[in-house]
């Protein structure tokens, strides 16, 4: 895929401050940036996708031994360049490495693969079938459309049933406070046709501020009066049209029409405004995103005056998740919910909530295998090692490679004083998730502490093979080689 928006070091330091370029390199984009070690180390990884149109931005994609990562800086349309990505803007040394799994890159890139199993970003080959979002995103599978030259028809989103033509922009315009797959499905067999209510529940908080996410479009449109007046018979596709984006100096005339479809009458079309015939100007202003920097997101609310509030506001004190394109979930899937509330945005009031509810979602399904992963992960947060051991072995009983079981296990194990049975598990689980330095750091570790010096010092490479920057993996690596780690095998009893 052809990359866009070249830049110079000095242009990028000026931004970001951290020594990185997007260069051109023999017709080549490349990321390039130097280790401040002495002497100082050149990097550079050949940059091979890009996720964006441009209009906000663009991120860019690599691939190492078949591991799909992102670059830490992104090209951002507001500033005219390069600046880190969010969380990274402050850092103190090079990020580790970004991974960038199916669930980030599926609403980027269409017909996506699923990751080899038992890890979070690697693939056996490309990672999607188009590039961009193609005509499959929305129309479904092509080849037949294609080999009988148009006869045979592809899915048309607009001759659906409501729900179905819906799920079709909800997939990706919609991501509530949090989601969860329902059991044994993935959102990445969605296709067009299906409700995406049969693969993925969506929840908010009453009264929740949608206008503070990236993508809370459905959200926003749901509550407006636009479409609560007109039901089912309004979607997205009444005001956009997938196929075109209008110019820059047609924009205004475009959507003005879209309004006055529906407000027909003479004061809307000659009087409603004072200077300016822009109606989302005030009815749908520009605002920005707390949770993407250096971008402004069209505030899909359709206020009938600019200032407002929500139409479900209710106090913060009355916060319960609700589900959204749907009046009911499975307890199983708000069980969930409420535990991704806990460990994904760190709302750990939650957990007692989130922890009773799972014990009761494992009561009616002792085999769901997500639910045992997140007793798992909650009973080590309340400190209930003995039950956070059992909860991952059930896990590993049934899928033997799942990261999360396997790296949480290792670590109470070691913990416990067992290095040997937590180095045997993390070298299982590295050696499909090489590219998360955690895993190997900890493994390496473990291998030093056991005598296994040779083993430790090559997992380190393999850290720093993805994550170069890592000052700690490269000062142990240092300590390692020149013997002030000598990496002797200790007793059982001061491995805890």
């Amino acid at each position: 895929m052809l990359l866009v928006g070249i830049a110079t070091a000095k242009s990028l330091r000026a931004i970001s401050r951290r020594p990185y370029a997007i260069t051109d390199q023999s017709g080549q984009a490349a990321l390039a940036y130097t280790l401040p070690t002495t002497p100082p180390i050149q990097i550079s990884e050949r940059l091979q996708y890009f996720l964006g149109s441009g209009h906000l931005g663009l991120t860019y994609l690599y691939s190492k031994s078949g591991y799909l990562l992102e670059t830490p800086i992104a090209y951002y349309s507001a500033l005219r360049g390069y600046a880190m990505k969010l969380g990274f803007q402050r850092s103190r040394e090079l990020p580790r490495a970004l991974t960038l799994n199916p669930s980030c890159l599926r609403c980027h890139m269409s017909s996506v693969r699923k990751q080899v199993n038992g890890t979070d970003n690697l693939y056996t080959g490309l990672p999607f079938e188009h590039a961009g979002i193609s005509c499959e995103s929305c129309h479904g599978d092509s080849r037949q459309h294609l080999a009988s030259r148009g006869r045979t028809p592809v899915v048309n989103p607009m001759k659906l049933s409501p729900q179905k033509r819906d799920s079709t922009c909800s997939v990706c315009h919609l991501e509530g406070d949090t989601s969860v797959e329902h059991r044994d499905r993935s959102v990445l067999d969605f296709k067009p046709g299906d409700d995406l209510n049969d693969f993925m529940s969506y929840f908010i908080y009453i009264g929740e501020n949608t206008t503070r996410r990236a993508v809370s479009e459905i959200e926003q449109f749901n509550s407006s009066r636009c479409k609560i007046a007109s039901g089912p018979g309004m979607s997205c596709m009444n005001c956009h049209d997938p196929h075109i984006s209008p110019a820059a100096e047609e924009r205004v005339d475009f959507f003005r029409t879209k309004c006055l479809a529906c407000h027909a009458q003479i004061k809307y079309k000659t009087q409603h405004y004072n200077s300016s015939p822009d109606c989302t100007s005030c009815h749908m202003p520009r605002t920005g995103a707390q949770n993407i920097p250096h971008v402004a997101w069209t505030d899909h609310r359709i206020r009938q005056h600019p200032n407002q509030p929500d139409l479900a506001a209710v106090p913060n004190h009355a916060r319960e998740l609700i589900p959204i394109l749907t009046e009911k979930s499975s307890q199983r899937d708000l069980a969930l919910a409420y535990y991704n509330l806990v460990v994904v945005k760190g709302l750990t009031a939650e957990r007692p909530r989130a922890w009773q509810m799972l014990i009761a979602a494992e009561r009616s399904d002792p085999d769901d295998l997500a639910v045992l992963r997140a007793l798992g992960i909650t009973a080590e947060l309340n400190g209930d090692d003995s039950h956070a051991k059992n909860y991952y072995l059930a896990v590993l009983k049934k899928t033997p490679e799942n990261l999360a079981a396997g790296t949480n296990l290792g670590t109470l194990l070691a913990k416990s004083g067992d290095l040997e049975a937590a180095a045997t598990l993390w070298q299982q689980t590295f050696r499909q998730n090489a590219d998360i330095p955690e895993l190997g750091q900890n493994l390496a570790k473990a291998q030093c502490m056991l005598g296994q010096k040779e083993a430790a010092e090559s997992t380190l490479k393999t850290v720093l093979t993805y994550s170069p920057g890592l000052s700690q993996a490269r000062h142990s690596l240092a300590e390692m080689e020149d013997g002030s780690e000598p990496c002797l095998k200790r007793p059982a009893s001061e491995n805890k």
